[in-house]
């Protein structure tokens, strides 16, 4: 079953999200996205994994478009790593434990230490809902997920409140591959408190580890007791478009993130009520990152922190979960009266029962990551303009005004043809001609 390749008509991804682990599953048509575009993209992913598409059918025999060249010889060869018979997909193969958990899939415990190291591999394929968190053209983690991680990694090792947890660097998920993650929680002190850190790097394993978030979990010492929320007579606010605008910002929210169903304001705070879509899988999470970051939304939609700015979570303390895999959410975000830009966060079930509290969110407003090198993406490309077919033969460079000469070195070992392009370059730079004109060294 798993070297199977399906493809999923219709009328949305359902069937290809069940059985993702069960082959290879490629939607024709997504709710809220572009047909044509979801259809070619199935049809591409097709070809990516082997099969056979009759591009002549759908493109026709007029002129199409040609595509850039890749940086490299590109002969359709396949690379993908295939899987043993011996790999069942059960982490204890690889002699760990099983984190059981849709973001770390994997957890091993020190033998000489009373920690836990979770780790894990998040891609816009395995994780496509990460696609729909997009800041300034890239799809960055959200906020929420480190909290989930890292509740689900205090969880192991019996803490149950997040005192502290502060994102130093946004996570891009690349458009192509994926990237490794590590939660390392440390060794308890003399109170029971733990550190732990957040790491990713590349899955090709090459470069050091970018510490992302960092923080401090601690034990429950007594139990917290949280009122059930009573629903408030409050004023409702207008939400139609709230997503257009924040798109506007920079904020690109697809379908999983952009759960917002309605914002209502008080005197005192600013409730919202919360939503996933079915596929969401909300029971496999403690609280699904996309569920929680969508009530973050309302605070700036409510105007809670002086006007409706886009903001997104930056440190966390306090933090507890009463129950998981909630897939709707009644929300209370009151300003915390001592940090600015920052609130008060109480989440609860539709029955008024506690989900998650936080004694206080502080949110910033990110910076684009395109100011920072991103490793994922080249910086070199592959340019053509027509040059003159015969060594030695001139003629004009579309790029500039100049005349271009193109020279070959003369055929022998390869120190032999360097001797021969440094002396024709010198002899070039040398001649007062060759102000006017460009050399080009052809080699083969």
């Amino acid at each position: 079953m798993s070297g199977h390749l399906f493809v999923e008509i219709g009328p949305d991804a359902t069937l290809s999200a069940m059985a993702a682990d069960a082959g290879v599953w490629l939607p024709a048509l997504r709710r809220d996205r572009d047909e044509p575009r979801t259809a070619v993209a199935a049809l591409a992913g097709i070809h990516a994994h082997g099969g056979t598409v009759d591009w002549k059918a759908l493109l026709g025999d007029g002129p199409t478009l040609a595509p850039g060249l890749p940086t490299y010889p590109f002969q359709h060869e396949r690379f993908w790593p295939r899987v043993s018979g011996t790999w069942s997909g059960d982490a204890r193969a690889l002699g760990l434990n099983s984190a059981d958990h849709p973001l770390v899939g994997a957890a091993v415990w020190p033998a000489d230490g009373d920690g836990v190291l979770l780790t894990g591999r998040l891609s816009l394929a395995a994780q496509p809902w990460l696609a729909d968190h997009i800041v300034f053209g890239s799809a960055i983690l959200p906020g929420t997920a480190f909290t989930e991680m890292v509740i689900w990694a205090a969880d192991q090792v019996g803490c149950a409140v997040i005192d502290e947890l502060t994102l130093q660097t946004p996570l891009v998920v690349p458009a192509q591959g994926g990237v490794q993650v590590q939660v390392w929680v440390g060794d308890a002190d003399e109170s029971g408190r733990r550190p732990v850190n957040v790491y990713s790097r590349p899955e090709q394993g090459e470069g050091p580890w970018t510490r992302h978030a960092t923080g401090v979990l601690s034990p429950e010492e007594a139990a917290l007791a949280v009122e059930p929320l009573a629903w408030p007579t409050a004023e409702p606010v207008d939400i139609d478009g709230a997503y257009e605008r924040l798109n506007q910002a920079g904020y690109a929210y697809g379908p999983v993130f952009q759960g917002l169903r309605g914002v209502w304001r008080s005197d005192a705070a600013v409730y919202a009520e919360v939503a996933l879509p079915d596929q969401a899988e909300a029971d496999r999470f403690g609280l699904h990152p996309a569920l929680l970051d969508a009530a973050t939304h309302a605070i700036g939609v409510g105007g809670l922190l002086d006007g409706e700015r886009a903001l997104l979570p930056f440190a966390w303390n306090g933090v507890r979960l009463h129950a998981s895999g909630a897939n709707t959410l009644r929300v209370r975000l009151t300003r915390h009266e001592d940090i600015p830009d920052a609130v008060r966060v109480a989440a609860f079930d539709l029955a008024g029962q506690p989900v998650l509290t936080a004694e206080s969110l502080l949110l910033r407003a990110p910076s684009s990551p395109a100011a920072a090198p991103d490793a994922t993406r080249s910086l070199f490309a592959v340019e053509l303009f027509p040059l003159p077919t015969a060594p030695g033969a001139a003629g004009t460079d579309p790029l500039s005004t100049s005349r271009v000469v193109v020279w070959s070195p003369p055929a022998g070992d390869v120190a032999a043809s360097v001797s021969a392009a440094l002396s024709r370059v010198q002899e070039w730079l040398a001649d007062p001609s060759s102000d006017d004109a460009r050399l080009v060294v052809l080699t083969r």
